[in-house]
């Protein structure tokens, strides 16, 4: 959540910062929620005080005498009224939290204004997309594709977007999930292996809730989100805690599954591996103080690159347009690589910095010089995504004999410099 003391003090600033993101909120709705709550708290804080002063001038009465019974009488009138002066502080409060949820993450003064992803700047490219990949094809036109990557079968099983990879296609995913983490080690992330189910509270803190209710899986009866993402999990790691500012950065990674519903979803866009329900995923996750967050947001976008480029993917950084950075998001880039068969950009990675948004829903704090608690700054960044990059690797790296060659960075991992079969 943003600080109430920068809505409360300057709301223009933030009424035209949201107004360049996607998403609509009642600035002047959550202000008046914010006044009648500060009231009824300052009501209900009077009424506790006038019991305390009226408890004590009846223990100086003698007990039983008239002016002691008339007291008494006096008392419980004040006491009834202190309860539901604090009923209505805490509905008055819960009404208030509930709308200043609602206020998305203002975005950073470097984020270039504009409406949607068409708007979205290209900061940088690498490898050459343009060259010639002459037996490129869509993935899912290769003819030993289906046998690797069972669909039909993980329909019958569960459901569209949840396939069954088969043989040398589950070592090649391993392999990729090895080589993520491998370099997440390389540049200092520390493994951890989180939960993949997450509370409410994680998923408020996070800002997928109230957000993305829609596209996340829940256990109603639990009370439980299959996580969309490991960020999830891994930043509530230090909630409702202070840590040390000499600790800071801190970075984790973490692979795991990820569940979307993906709603609403359709079309040739989201054919084979292009948009799953479940997936593979290391995600990178920092902590760091505010100072250094924009900085340490370059240096992760560098790992993600630098991962990339091993696979011998052309890529593009997108930096993303106020209309097109998330509900939580400061500032945010996109990475994506190119798939030849398709002859399109496959978004592979999302780096961001959510600056203190997520820190100060989760509680997440740090020492500063002057040893007060201090909101922290999150980040993260996908290092890599599966599916997508599994995509590009089989269409761009598909040979004349009908087999897909390796990047060598995998070839560690899987043994052998080709899957598939020969035509």
């Amino acid at each position: 959540m943003i600080d109430i003391k920068l809505l409360r003090e300057q709301p223009d600033f933030v009424r035209a910062a949201i107004a360049n993101k996607k998403f609509k909120t009642d600035i002047d709705a959550v202000l008046e929620l914010d006044a009648a709550r500060r009231s009824k708290i300052t009501e209900a804080e009077q009424a506790r005080a006038a019991q305390k002063a009226a408890n004590k001038e009846m223990a100086a009465l003698a007990k039983g005498s008239p002016e002691f019974m008339e007291a008494v009488k006096g008392m419980k009138a004040t006491a009834n009224r202190a309860k539901e002066l604090e009923a209505e502080a805490k509905a008055a409060d819960e009404a208030f939290q509930e709308a200043f949820l609602s206020i998305p993450n203002l975005p950073d003064p470097s984020v270039p204004v504009g409406k949607g992803e068409d708007e979205n700047v290209v900061a940088s490219t690498w490898g050459d997309a343009e060259a010639e990949f002459p037996h490129a094809l869509p993935h899912f036109d290769i003819p030993w594709f289906e046998s690797r990557i069972d669909f039909s079968r993980g329909v019958k099983t569960a459901g569209a977007g949840f396939p069954f990879y088969v043989g040398e296609m589950a070592r090649l995913v391993r392999a990729l999930v090895n080589y993520f983490l491998e370099e997440a080690r390389l540049n200092g992330y520390e493994e951890v292996l989180p939960p993949i189910v997450v509370n409410a509270e994680s998923a408020t803190a996070t800002g997928q809730l109230p957000d993305k209710e829609g596209q996340m899986y829940v256990d109603e009866k639990e009370g439980l989100y299959l996580i969309p993402t490991a960020e999830v999990p891994v930043t509530n790691f230090y909630r409702d805690e202070i840590l040390d500012s000499d600790q800071l950065p801190i970075q984790r990674c973490a692979y795991t599954p990820c569940f979307r519903r993906e709603a609403g979803s359709w079309g040739a866009h989201v054919r084979g591996l292009n948009r799953l329900h479940q997936f593979d995923k290391v995600e990178l996750v920092k902590w760091t103080d505010a100072e250094s967050s924009m900085e340490e947001l370059e240096k992760l976008r560098e790992n993600v690159e630098s991962t990339l480029q091993k696979l011998e993917l052309p890529y593009r950084v997108l930096r993303m347009c106020t209309g097109d950075i998330g509900f939580p998001h400061a500032k945010q880039y996109d990475l994506e690589v190119f798939a030849a068969g398709q002859k399109r950009w496959l978004e592979v990675s999302s780096c961001s910095n959510f600056t203190d948004f997520q820190a100060r829903r989760a509680g997440i704090r740090y020492r500063g010089a002057d040893g007060k608690p201090v909101t922290a700054h999150t980040l993260n960044g996908s290092g890599l995504a599966v599916p997508r990059v599994l995509a590009a690797i089989l269409e761009n790296h598909l040979q004349p004999d009908g087999r897909v060659k390796i990047p060598a960075c995998l070839q560690y991992w899987m043994g052998q410099e080709y899957i598939g079969e020969v035509k």
